[in-house]
């Protein structure tokens, strides 16, 4: 028998906000990549998680939640972010949660371009009734020309090894782009300011202003020591004191769980020193949302 030929490509998981396309993405590459939450919109840029196998090198682009609703600068920039990942990868994966097939879900349809392979992700089986499970997947199946429909629950890994099965068959036969040890090609930097971001979000949970972003201004490596200075940014004074805390309690606990999570990362020591700025109305401003990293 001939060797089965390697294959290497680009999967874009796409869904509206909540469905768990961050903690798929970081149970497929079986580590804590993209940043999680409860709190919808957690993922604001699309990044890109590697996975090498004997057979393939999946490179998964994580991107944000499509929504509708508000059509602020930042959003528009989100979904930028959708767009333009679909334009460029060999693979869809739209991702909803089982039983909930909506009109947002449709609306994302209509973005995959004809004859790009579209796989349907159906997460949070185990949320879902064992007899509503195969009616709501035959239903689901109808929306679209799907290649391929995969129950799968990130959160307990079920169905992972049949997802991935599935989306090598769509990727292009040719050899491997990254390193076999990469995970993504994002810099440090970048992921530096997302685990902030991340304690941000669960550490304040509704009280977080949805206008909150991280600026690193200052990453330097000396051996295995990262010195990293971050600026938290939010819109209005109120804001900043939400995240000082009272004598500044709640900033030092975002910072101290971001830190001992970057150690875990980047494998050395981290010192970081973070404080909170104000710039009003950024989230608005098409300027301010570009000099903050979104397309």
């Amino acid at each position: 028998m001939s060797p089965k030929p390697f294959r290497c490509g680009s999967i874009a998981l796409i869904g509206r906000p909540n469905v768990g396309k961050s903690t798929l993405l970081n149970a497929l590459l079986g580590q804590k990549l993209s940043i999680t939450s409860r709190k919808p919109q957690t993922t604001r840029h699309a990044l890109r998680g590697v996975r090498t196998t004997g057979t393939a090198q999946l490179i998964f682009v994580d991107t944000p939640g499509f929504q509708t609703r508000h059509g602020s600068a930042l959003n528009r920039a989100m979904n930028r972010a959708i767009r333009g990942s679909l334009d460029a990868v060999d693979v869809a994966a739209l991702v909803v949660e089982s039983g909930h097939f909506g009109a947002e879900d449709r609306s994302l349809l209509r973005l995959v371009p004809s004859g790009l392979p579209l796989v349907l992700v159906v997460n949070k089986i185990d949320a879902s009734e064992p007899q509503a499970l195969l009616p709501f997947l035959k239903a689901a199946a109808k929306e679209a020309d799907f290649a391929e429909v995969i129950p799968v629950s990130a959160r307990r890994r079920k169905g992972l090894d049949e997802l991935t099965r599935a989306l090598e068959r769509y990727l292009p036969e040719q050899p491997a782009i990254y390193p076999e040890d990469s995970i993504t090609d994002r810099s440090e930097r970048f992921l530096a300011s997302e685990l902030i971001r991340e304690k941000l979000f669960r550490m304040l949970g509704e009280e977080l202003p949805y206008g909150a972003c991280v600026e690193i201004e200052k990453f330097e490596e000396r051996g295995q020591l990262r010195r990293i200075h971050a600026s938290i940014v939010v819109e209005k004074e109120g804001h900043k004191a939400i995240i000082i805390g009272s004598r500044g309690a709640k900033l030092k606990q975002i910072a101290t769980a971001a830190r001992l999570d970057m150690e875990k990362l980047f494998g050395g020591k981290v010192y970081l020193e973070t404080w909170v700025k104000v710039r009003r109305g950024w989230t608005e401003d098409e300027a301010s949302v570009r000099r903050f990293g979104h397309g």
